[in-house]
C-alpha cells in the first residue's frame, strides 16, 4: 500500500449505498443522475438543441448515461478524457409471458442474461426490479427489495451424487423461481408489479424486469478489509467514475473535457442503442463539439487527442485455483487497480496506454498492478476494444481485481474502490 494514499472508508460506505439502491441498470443511472444534479450538472435531452455554455451536462437513455463537464475556455477542438464503464450485470430477467408454474407452485418465467454463474442464484432470497413502460410512453422504476422469489436447489437426498459429480443445471428447467402456491393465472405478476408501482395494471404496455439478491453489501473478514456485494461488475466502476467526474468538475483548470460513459448491455456484447457499440457516445461527443461552434475538422482533432480508460472488474488471483491464473501476474485485493493487457486485443491496452495509466496513478499516489490471462485460459473482453475501434479513441483497459466475478454476490478489497476513484480523478484532471 502506498504511503502517499490513505484509505477512505467513507467512499466504500457510499459505494455500498449505491449498490444497494441500484438493483437494475435503470436504477443505476437514475441514482447517478441524482448525484450529478446535486453536483450542479444538468440533464439535456437528445431531442433538443444543445448550447455552448460551460458546465456539467448529462444524457440518459434507458440504462445508459453519458455525462461531461465543459470547462471555461474550452475550444471546439479540446480533447476528451473519458472513463468508460457499464451498468448491467449478469442475472435472471423476466420473460414476456411471465406467469408459469407446475405441481401446485406459482413461478415466474425468466431468461438468463449474460454469463451468470447459475448456482449462485440458488436458494437465495430474491427481489424484483427494473422498469415498466406505460401506454403513454412514460417509464416507472420498480424495486421490490424484499424476499419475493427463490430458485430452490434439489435436496441432496434426491441427487446423491451431486457432491461427487458436480451440480448440473439446465437453464430452461432448473432456473425458474417460485413465488407462491396455487393456480397459475395470466397477468398475476403484472398486477402485482402495478400495485407496487402505484399504477393501474391496464396502463402497463411493456416491462424490463429482473431479479436481484436482497442481501445488503457488507464488509467481510476479521479486519473488515474485504467487501462483499452484488453487481460490483460493474457498478463499482460507475460509482468511481461518478466520484472522479464530480471531483474533476471542481478543478480550477482542466486541459481536457472530462466524460463518464456508462453503457448498458456489455454483458451480452454491447450491440444496442445503449451499448458501447451503439452510436450514443459518438453522438454526444460530436454534438458537444458542434455546440461549441466546431466543424468536422475540430471533431477529428478532438477525438485524435482523446484518451479513454475502460474501467471494468478483473480477476484477483483465486487461492483455491491459482493454476488458472498467469503465473507471473497475481493481482491481489487492496493493492490498487489493475492494468489489463491482452495482445490479441481482447483488451485495448498498449504500451503508451500503460504510460498514461501509470502517470495518473503516480499523480494520485495510488499503487497499481498488472493483469494478463493464462495462455491456456480464454480471455474475456470489455467495452475497451469496441470504443477504440468505433471512435478511433486511444483506449486503456483497467479495473479492480475481484473474486466471484459474475456471481450474484462478488468480493473485492475494501480499499480498492477508493484507490480506483483516486486514479480516475487524476486521469480526468490531466
Amino acid at each position: 500500500m502506498s504511503s502517499a494514499h490513505r484509505f477512505d472508508r467513507g467512499h466504500t460506505d457510499d459505494l455500498m449505498s449505491y449498490l444497494a439502491a441500484s438493483p437494475s441498470p435503470y436504477h443505476a443511472v437514475a441514482n447517478a443522475a441524482e448525484r450529478l444534479e446535486k453536483a450542479g450538472f444538468r440533464q439535456v435531452e437528445e431531442t433538443e438543441a444543445w448550447d455552448a455554455a460551460a458546465g456539467g451536462r448529462f444524457v440518459l437513455r434507458g440504462g445508459a448515461l453519458i455525462a461531461w463537464y465543459v470547462p471555461e475556455g474550452a475550444t471546439p477542438a479540446t480533447p476528451f478524457r473519458i472513463v468508460g464503464a457499464h451498468t448491467d450485470s449478469p442475472n435472471l430477467r423476466v420473460k414476456p409471458l411471465p406467469d408459469t408454474g407446475a405441481q401446485g407452485w406459482r413461478q415466474v418465467a425468466v431468461e438468463i442474461y449474460g454469463g451468470t454463474l447459475l448456482n449462485t442464484w440458488l436458494d437465495r432470497d430474491l427481489g424484483l426490479s427494473g422498469r415498466i413502460t406505460l401506454r403513454d410512453g412514460s417509464h416507472r422504476l420498480v424495486n421490490v427489495d424484499r424476499p419475493l422469489l427463490r430458485v430452490p436447489q434439489l435436496a441432496v437426498h434426491l441427487d446423491r451424487s451431486v457432491n461427487q459429480d458436480g451440480l448440473k443445471l439446465d437453464k430452461q428447467r432448473h432456473m425458474t423461481p417460485i413465488w407462491g402456491l396455487g393456480d397459475v393465472n395470466e397477468g398475476d405478476l403484472m398486477r402485482f408489479v402495478a400495485e407496487e408501482a402505484g399504477v393501474d395494471a391496464r396502463e402497463i404496455g411493456g416491462w424490463d424486469l429482473m431479479v436481484h439478491s436482497v442481501e445488503a453489501p457488507a464488509y467481510l473478514g476479521r479486519d473488515r478489509e474485504l467487501l462483499a456485494g452484488p453487481r460490483m461488475d460493474n457498478l463499482l466502476s460507475v460509482h468511481a467514475g461518478l466520484a472522479a467526474l464530480v471531483a474533476a468538475a471542481g478543478s480550477a483548470s482542466l486541459p481536457y473535457i472530462p466524460v463518464l460513459a456508462a453503457f448498458d448491455h456489455e454483458e451480452n456484447g454491447s450491440q444496442s442503442d445503449t451499448g458501447a457499440e451503439g452510436p450514443l457516445l459518438g453522438n454526444v461527443l460530436e454534438r458537444s463539439v458542434l455546440a461549441r461552434g466546431g466543424t468536422f475538422e475540430d471533431r477529428a482533432r478532438a477525438l485524435a487527442g482523446s484518451v479513454c480508460l475502460s474501467s471494468d472488474t478483473g480477476h484477483a488471483v483465486h487461492p483455491n485455483y491459482a493454476e488458472r491464473h498467469e503465473p507471473g501476474h497475481h493481482p491481489l485485493p487492496n493493492k490498487g487497480p489493475i492494468l489489463k493487457v491482452n495482445v490479441n486485443q481482447r483488451y485495448a491496452t498498449d504500451g503508451s496506454g500503460r504510460a498514461v495509466f501509470a502517470a495518473a496513478c503516480e499523480r494520485a499516489g495510488v499503487p497499481w498492478q498488472h493483469f494478463v490471462s493464462n495462455n491456456s485460459v480464454a480471455c474475456g473482453t470489455t467495452i475497451g476494444p469496441i470504443t477504440a475501434a468505433r471512435h478511433g479513441i486511444h483506449t486503456v483497459d483497467i479495473g479492480v481485481a475481484i473474486l466471484s466475478m459474475h456471481s450474484a454476490r462478488e468480493l473485492c478489497g475494501a480499499e480498492d474502490p477508493h484507490l480506483l476513484a483516486s486514479a480516475l480523478t487524476a486521469f480526468l484532471e490531466g
